[in-house]
């Protein structure tokens, strides 16, 4: 039985019995029921039948997205930062690019700070995935405690390769955008041992004040790059390599070298095309850590 019996004329001049922009059932050649995805104009609100985002590419024809738009802006957003750092991560073209109204797309973002928190995330991300492999290439040793360190300086090249190959997303990784909606960060909370800034208190004891670090410290401290920093110095305090007292907050000096070698490599006056000279300066900044480290 026809559910649609007696709702509308069919055949191709018939206008629909809703209003403008929904599906009608047709018959396919099998006679089977189908529905027709629906066509969106400029003057509509862009939300689909099925609750989905619709709109025109620049070619005009319709696209749709099944319950996925807020993913397929951050994908889209993504590829900005990549092309443009993070300044270029606009919600605006990240909708165009996508293909919905700008309407559409704030239904999933606030504005363009959520969207450029959303790929940081995915920064961060990309960044821990180049740093896992750098460190699951190291060759197995017969003792462990060369195989852990070369597994922090591979992880502490990975990072700066990274800066090089991925100039944007390396720059949105570390950009400075507060977090919008920390509880649904599917990152794992920071190491512990990670202390925050030291007060002294009387007797001259030095006690943590997290309660002092920013917003933004305590964000960063979630991802997974400074959790695999924490868990290679970690391990090197297991094997005795480390001595225990020098462990709290290693993490910072460690970082804070190899971010700034990074960064002048990337953007200031050691910007240079000889691979040999970067890595010179590379295998460099990664002895000089290990040896303060370890002094």
């Amino acid at each position: 039985m026809n559910a649609h019996a007696g709702a509308a004329k069919t055949g191709p001049n018939a206008e629909p019995a809703s209003e403008a922009g929904r599906g009608e059932a047709r018959r396919d050649a099998s006679g089977r029921g189908k529905v027709a995805r629906p066509e969106i104009g400029h003057g509509e609100s862009g939300r689909g039948e099925s609750g989905g985002e619709a709109g025109r590419d620049e070619s005009g024809r319709g696209r749709y997205h099944h319950g996925d738009l807020a993913n397929a802006l951050t994908r889209a957003a993504v590829a900005l930062a990549r092309e443009g750092g993070p300044d270029a991560v606009v919600l605006r073209e990240a909708a165009r690019r996508v293909g919905v109204s700008p309407a559409a797309a704030y239904r999933h973002f606030a504005g363009h700070d959520e969207l450029r928190y959303a790929v940081k995330q995915r920064a961060q991300q990309e960044l821990a995935d180049a740093m896992d492999a750098a460190m699951r290439d190291v060759e197995p040793m017969a003792d462990p405690a060369p195989e852990a360190l070369s597994r922090l300086g591979a992880i502490g090249a990975a990072y700066v390769h990274f800066a090089l190959d991925e100039p944007g997303l390396f720059r949105t990784a570390f950009c400075r955008t507060p977090p919008t909606s920390p509880e649904s960060d599917d990152s794992a909370p920071a190491s512990g041992n990670w202390h925050g800034p030291m007060a002294e208190e009387e007797g001259g004891e030095k006690e943590p004040r997290a309660d002092e670090a920013s917003a933004e410290v305590n964000d960063m401290l979630r991802y997974r790059p400074f959790q695999m920093l924490s868990e290679g110095l970690d391990r090197l305090v297991t094997l005795g390599i480390l001595r225990p007292e020098r462990r709290p907050n290693a993490e910072i000096p460690a970082w804070s070298m190899v971010h700034g070698l990074a960064t002048l490599l990337l953007d200031g006056p050691l910007q240079v095309d000889d691979e040999a000279a970067r890595d010179a300066l590379l295998e460099l900044a990664l002895r000089t850590i290990v040896d303060g480290l370890l002094s």
